[in-house]
């Protein structure tokens, strides 16, 4: 058995749905960890649905990390969103990076695809440093009907680099990244 300790701000976060206007949402989900509010990122790295592999899941382990290095560079940091687990020793399952190839990320989410199940990690070393280090971790679920990504908005955002299997997009304004992490409801405003 292992105890892992979840870290959060010292103040709750509260959300109330009945603020929350789902068109201004890049993304929903009501299995999120982390608390807290954070109003800073601009950047997005996602792997890009149409072009995944999932037998290529350690050669797109190995462009985030080239990113995060330029992220790193730069002194940003960003939302990551990929399919299956990150950090998962098991490449069928997910993408396996270790937590230094992703070190700029502030939030992680985790999603499923048609071929791709997601069932949400929470039983690593590298999930130890998500919650040590206060970063946001989403789990969604492709064919739910409470939760969702805006792919479209996404790919309509002004693209910084490309890669194979990998797009790193730059919002116009600051993202909102709302955390309750009582309910576990997180959210991304993006107006």
């Amino acid at each position: 058995m292992q105890i892992k300790p979840l870290i959060g701000n010292a103040t709750d976060y509260e959300i109330n749905l009945d603020e929350i206007a789902k068109e201004h949402l890049l993304l929903f989900t009501n299995n999120g960890m982390g608390n807290g509010l954070i109003d800073h990122i601009k950047d997005v790295i996602y792997v890009d649905r149409q072009l995944f592999d999932k037998s290529k899941t350690k050669e797109i382990a190995k462009e985030i990390e080239l990113l995060n290095k330029e992220m790193f560079d730069n002194d940003k940091e960003y939302i990551l969103i990929g399919p299956g687990r990150w950090g998962t020793r098991d490449p069928w399952i997910g993408i396996p990076v270790n937590w230094t190839q992703i070190s700029k990320a502030k939030i992680i989410v985790e999603t499923s695809l048609d071929d791709f199940p997601l069932d949400a990690s929470a039983g690593s070393h590298f999930f130890h440093n998500v919650t040590s280090m206060n970063v946001g971790y989403f789990s969604v679920q492709h064919h739910s009907s409470d939760c969702f990504i805006n792919w479209d908005l996404l790919a309509n955002q002004k693209i910084i680099k490309q890669t194979k299997y990998l797009k790193h997009v730059s919002f116009e304004k600051e993202l909102t990244v709302k955390m309750d992490g009582k309910k576990r409801i997180s959210l991304i405003d993006w107006q």
